[in-house]
């Protein structure tokens, strides 16, 4: 196995577990009262990651990894397990509000209020990168950036809106950030 075949086997390991990781923590959170909110989009973000990923599987299964890019790459796991350490049960890949409970403001959210968008932003860009494909890395990247830009306007609205009746009370917490 080569070390390209070994980092595509890594990170579709990984998004599988982060699937079945997200389940469990909806399903607890939806029966703590959680509420999902803007639904409609999720499918296209799974189609997005999905394409991204099983385009790699096509296009870079047998061609070499840039050391370079491929340690940048791994480099990102170290924020993307503080985000998801952070958050705990509270982390999913859906937009959840629960009533009453208080926006995450540790680790990375100290800092910024999308940390994780930020660490997926950068590893749709720099995986494609690792296996020179840089077109690919640009296409999947302005795919995600308008995804991402209806998920943000989402939450985003999701939180102003749960934080208006409750004026004077911390703000609930949004998606990703929702116990």
């Amino acid at each position: 196995m080569s070390a390209g075949q070994f980092l595509l086997i890594l990170v579709t390991a990984q998004r599988i577990a982060e699937l079945a990781w997200s389940r469990r923590n909806t399903r607890r959170l939806k029966a703590r009262g959680a509420i999902e909110v803007a639904p409609g989009h999720y499918g296209l973000i799974v189609a997005v990651h999905a394409a991204w990923l099983l385009g790699l599987w096509v296009l870079a299964w047998d061609r070499p990894a840039a050391p370079g890019w491929s340690a940048a790459y791994l480099a990102l796991q170290v924020p993307r397990l503080w985000v998801l350490a952070t958050l705990g049960e509270r982390w999913t890949t859906r937009i959840l509000v629960l009533p009453e409970a208080p926006l995450v403001r540790t680790g990375p959210y100290r800092f910024m209020n999308h940390p994780n968008y930020l660490v997926v932003a950068a590893e749709i860009a720099v995986l494609p990168l690792a296996f020179g494909l840089p077109r690919y890395a640009l296409a999947f990247s302005l795919l995600n950036a308008i995804v991402l830009a209806i998920r943000i306007r989402a939450e985003s609205r999701a939180l102003r809106e749960r934080a208006r009746p409750q004026a004077g009370l911390p703000r609930s917490a949004g998606p990703g950030r929702a116990a």
